[in-house]
């Protein structure tokens, strides 16, 4: 079985857990989405609701006190936009009692927002489409303008000197070195591939080695959506990774993780969050200022991809982008270096 078939089962499972907690009615919704989401979108969907339900139970007089498995189709006839502006305002800054009995203080900004509002209208929009409900007014309900933020890349030159910290060590702390000899090669054919390919780090740790195809120079990866698609990667990756192959076949995987790719130090696939804290642990050796993480590499390789070659439509593709606006967003804006050569071309008054 495929990392992303074992890893959708995983969410399936969690999901039928969160749907535990919700009311009835949710169930007839997320089925009707099995369909046309994935299971991690529909997790999150859940995840969305439940928070929906609990602020409802506990902020809104009209449903004080009322348990998540009580609430009914009728319930939503009583939900109002003013009730849903509310929730938007309560989303952006609550407190949470931990299991520990410890508070946490959650912020959500535009993008937040906007995804726990999609998860209300979802539910709305089925019982309306149904006409079980007489209105639906999460539809009314503006969805939090996105506020454009300059994208976090790395310069040509701060790539390199990233890709030379992790060969050297440079710079790391005490408790860093100690894995350092054991997961340099490692660490250095994950970055260059992230650098030299573009891919999402998703689909990096669903890599099985049976993927490469170094007659090709290609990489067989699982999109968004299950989409399979081959990305081809230049000669600094295919020397990253065949260095890195030369170390892997000497290791011992772990009964289930034989196929993967990369693995971590306890011998098992490798998972996202361990590549998130390799890269941040790296790059904050090189660029302490910027916080870089995978999705910054992937940025850096659009970014560098474009320049080359001013082709969006090009770099649309091979970072498996659905919609060609969404990379234009992100990628075809002037760089800084054209903004200062910008400057120096009008003239206001002729030099004497």
């Amino acid at each position: 079985m495929k990392y992303r078939e074992i890893d959708d089962n995983k969410v399936i499972l969690k999901l039928r857990e969160i749907l535990k907690e919700l009311p009835g009615m949710c169930r007839e919704v997320f089925l009707a989405m099995g369909n046309t989401a994935t299971p991690r979108t529909r997790l999150g969907y859940a995840y969305d609701l439940r928070l929906f339900f609990n602020y409802l139970s506990e902020e809104n007089p009209n449903f004080a006190g009322k348990n998540l498995k009580d609430f009914t189709v009728s319930d939503l006839e009583k939900i109002h936009v003013p009730d849903i502006n509310e929730y938007m305002d309560y989303l952006s800054y609550y407190i949470k009692e931990g299991n520990d009995g410890s508070y946490n203080e959650i912020t959500n900004r535009e993008n937040g927002k906007s995804r726990k509002l999609a998860a209300v209208r979802k539910l709305f929009n089925y019982y309306y489409k149904l006409e079980k409900i007489s209105g639906n007014p999460a539809e009314l309900v503006d969805t939090p303008k996105k506020r454009e933020k300059e994208i976090v890349r790395l310069e040509p030159n701060e790539a390199a000197d990233l890709l030379d910290a992790i060969e050297s060590g440079e710079n790391l702390s005490t408790g860093q070195k100690r894995f350092f000899d054991a997961t340099s090669v490692r660490d250095l054919a994950i970055v260059t591939l992230l650098l030299g390919t573009g891919i999402r780090v998703s689909e990096l740790v669903g890599i099985d080695i049976d993927d490469l195809d170094f007659d090709t120079n290609g990489v067989l990866i699982t999109r968004k959506g299950h989409k399979e698609m081959t990305v081809y990667f230049g000669s600094e990756v295919e020397k990253a990774l065949k260095r890195y192959l030369s170390e892997r076949i000497k290791l011992n995987p772990l009964p289930g993780h034989e196929g993967a790719l990369f693995l971590s130090i306890q011998n098992k696939r490798i998972g996202v969050r361990s590549v998130e804290k390799l890269v941040k642990k790296y790059s904050q050796a090189v660029t302490p200022l910027k916080k870089i993480s995978p999705h910054k590499l992937r940025s850096t390789y659009g970014t560098e991809l474009y320049r080359e070659t001013g082709d969006i439509y090009l770099v649309a593709d091979v970072l498996g982008h659905n919609d060609v606006n969404t990379t234009r967003r992100h990628y075809a804006q002037q760089s800084d270096s054209n903004r200062r050569r910008a400057a120096n071309v009008i003239k206001l008054r002729e030099e004497g």
